[in-house]
């Protein structure tokens, strides 16, 4: 999606805009046989629906769901509704009547691992070659959640710690951040919870000592109002980079 975004900035076209709003989810059938149904998320404010399928989490179409995304450059629609790729999902708490629609002769997708897939453990990790200088890694959370999204977090996980097995650092900073400043979406104003930052930064430290790392070596911090940035594990979207723990390695 990045490299997508830039070759329109050099076309000089504009990129499309980020979409954000919440709403009931929708699946879809489709008739391409088995894991090949979509999700699909209408904003309210338009009343265009979309195929959010591509997100790393996907919906609970018990629940309402905030929308993160942006429209693809790509004019295929494989579950009838324009694509938003790159796009985040998140459960939110508010209860949704369950939609299902047919597949009218839409094919959907054949399921396929995601681009960001963590290999087995079994599987030796290729060594990082040094030499070793400071490096910070990303994870990215769901809206105002602190569990690692799989297929995801995982691997960005996985990242990180062959990379520092290799460094043997002599200190980690695990700083969680959240958005805590409200922002008014669809008519509501979301805001994560303070407490957040703390949960998601704990986690992580947690999950680096399972995996071997001496927990002298970690400092655990927190941080509210974040500010966004630019990382390719946001593939382009801002918001979502707010949602985030960092890991500040110091060889």
């Amino acid at each position: 999606m990045r490299a997508a975004l830039l070759l329109a900035l050099l076309m000089g076209q504009s990129a499309p805009e980020a979409l954000r709003f919440v709403t009931c989810p929708v699946y879809r059938d489709a008739d391409s046989g088995k894991k090949s149904g979509c999700w699909l998320a209408e904003d309210p404010a338009t009343g265009l629906r979309y195929d959010v399928s591509l997100a790393p989490s996907k919906p609970d179409w018990n629940h309402e769901v905030l929308v993160e995304g942006r429209p693809s450059a790509d004019p295929a629609q494989p579950c009838g509704s324009p694509v938003l790729d790159a796009v985040r999902t998140s459960i939110l708490p508010g209860s949704c009547t369950r939609q299902m629609l047919p597949a009218e002769g839409f094919p959907g997708r054949r399921f396929l691992l995601p681009k960001r897939n963590v290999r087995p453990l079994s599987e030796a990790r290729a060594v990082p070659p040094g030499p070793y200088a400071p490096r910070t890694f990303h994870l990215l959370f769901d809206f105002d959640q602190s569990f690692l999204i799989y297929q995801y977090d995982d691997y960005l996980l996985d990242q990180a710690i062959t990379w520092i097995r290799a460094a043997q650092p002599r200190a980690i900073a695990v700083t969680g951040y959240a958005a805590t400043t409200p922002a008014l979406v669809s008519g509501r104003k979301l805001a994560e919870s303070p407490a957040i930052a703390r949960e998601r930064a704990e986690k992580i430290a947690e999950a680096l000592v399972r995996l071997g790392i001496d927990r002298k070596r970690i400092t655990v911090r927190w941080k509210t109002a974040a500010q966004p940035l630019d990382i390719p594990e946001a593939d382009g979207l801002a918001e979502p980079s707010r949602r985030r723990v960092d890991i500040a390695v110091t060889p």
